[in-house]
């Protein structure tokens, strides 16, 4: 459900002009969900799935998305939202959230539920919410330029 309403803000973000207040409001509503999914998604689900080794480099490598997308949404924030080169930096930070979301439903999370119990999975599910809440509220909107491409 998150990443859909993710989707649903990057498509929002997109539709609004340099102007428009709604542009902060949402970006800001995107980082801070997505700061409090990433960060109960790893201590939920991957920290779970690192316990195995046939999913272990799965996890690995979500986590290292996950920081990659920091710097993206970092950049990001650091510049002004109504200059025509935000865009820009926008665009690269949805095309990279929108690639890890794919790869996590199509094959990370679906390796790593071959591996999952009935009773991981509960377990992971009471933690993500309530971890998810918790980190979104102190989720703050960090603001750094990237001198070099983020690779």
């Amino acid at each position: 459900m998150d990443h859909d309403k993710h989707r649903a803000l990057l498509a929002m973000i997109d539709a609004t002009g340099p102007h428009d207040p709604a542009r902060k409001t949402l970006f800001e509503e995107f980082v801070r969900d997505v700061h409090g999914h990433a960060a109960a998604e790893e201590q939920a689900l991957w920290s779970t799935v690192m316990r195995n080794p046939e999913t272990t480099e799965f996890a690995r490598h979500a986590v290292g998305d996950h920081h990659k997308l920091d710097k993206l949404m970092a950049d990001a924030a650091a510049r002004d939202i109504a200059a025509p080169g935000w865009l820009t930096h926008f665009a690269a930070l949805k095309i990279e959230y929108l690639d890890h979301i794919l790869e996590e439903e199509t094959e990370q999370f679906v390796e790593a539920e071959k591996t999952l119990t009935e009773q991981d999975q509960r377990y992971m599910q009471r933690v993500f919410n309530r971890r998810k809440k918790a980190e979104k509220a102190a989720a703050e909107i960090k603001k750094k330029i990237a001198l070099k491409p983020i690779a």
